[in-house]
């Protein structure tokens, strides 16, 4: 127990847990003797995990925030304070979404717009709110607001030109980056509002995830990225278990950034 990155027994919270890197999240934190809890709309469904003892996982609109409450009341009765909350539920638009989400900024739905800030910045400020609220009761936490590179710098639109050179009227939706880039400043109104209750929030940046795409993207984005891939989620879990341990005790309202190298350009 003297390891300052030691994860056993730390009761930790993932969004979005149900699928995509959230999956990988609890995976390793199960790994690594943590309790863990998924928050998600959908259910959790690989039976290997679900019958670890160590695994939690309750079935929640997290925008919902009656409903998150109830829930989290179930997880302090049955479990105890979470000590780690990762934010990771996140919504973009697919790429093979409509061609009115997909297309020009100018014609971008308006209700597009309102669900993807529902899921990536409602729903991080009521989990955050109400998880920790009751890490404040228990004097302690860590807070980890998943952010994205295109919430760091605008979108590199040139990514997509294969697919306008097919025709495609096609580019990056704006409502993602508008949503990732609100996150720095909800950690850092956070990490000073907590600061003398000893709750951490720490932003993580990553960039894209290697998830097979079409290869044409996968090639452009890989000679974007210094490092010259895609990421795998793997390379996520160091970053992770520092921001969730007490390896950063010291650190609250800063940016991890772990893309590549791709904002270094």
């Amino acid at each position: 127990m003297n390891n300052i990155f030691c994860l056993k027994n730390e009761i930790v919270v993932i969004t979005g847990g149900s699928s995509g890197l959230g999956s990988h999240y609890i995976s390793y934190f199960l790994n690594e003797g943590a309790k863990v809890i998924n928050l998600d709309k959908n259910k959790f469904d690989n039976n290997e995990i679900n019958q670890n003892k160590n695994f939690y996982s309750f079935t929640v609109d997290i925008t919902k925030k009656n409903k998150l409450k109830l829930v989290v009341n179930k997880i302090i009765t049955k479990i105890g304070c979470p000590s780690v909350l990762i934010n990771n539920a996140g919504l973009d638009s697919p790429p093979n979404a409509s061609v009115e989400e997909n297309g020009p900024f100018e014609t971008f739905p308006e209700e597009s717009w309102d669900k993807v800030l529902d899921v990536n910045l409602k729903g991080v400020f009521l989990c955050c709110q109400i998880i920790g609220g009751e890490m404040k009761k228990n004097k302690g936490g860590s807070i980890i607001n998943i952010s994205s590179i295109y919430g760091l710098l605008s979108p590199d639109q040139n990514l997509y030109e294969y697919r306008r050179k097919t025709g495609e009227n096609y580019f990056k939706p704006v409502a993602y980056s508008v949503s990732k880039s609100g996150l720095y400043n909800l950690t850092r109104y956070l990490s000073v509002y907590w600061a003398k209750s000893s709750i951490r929030v720490n932003t993580l940046t990553i960039s894209g995830v290697f998830n097979n795409q079409d290869k044409e993207f996968i090639d452009a984005y890989s000679k974007r990225i210094p490092i010259g891939r895609m990421a795998n989620p793997s390379d996520f879990f160091g970053a992770l278990n520092f921001l969730s341990s007490r390896a950063s005790k010291y650190m609250t309202g800063s940016n991890l950034v772990v893309d590549g190298g791709w904002s270094s350009i």
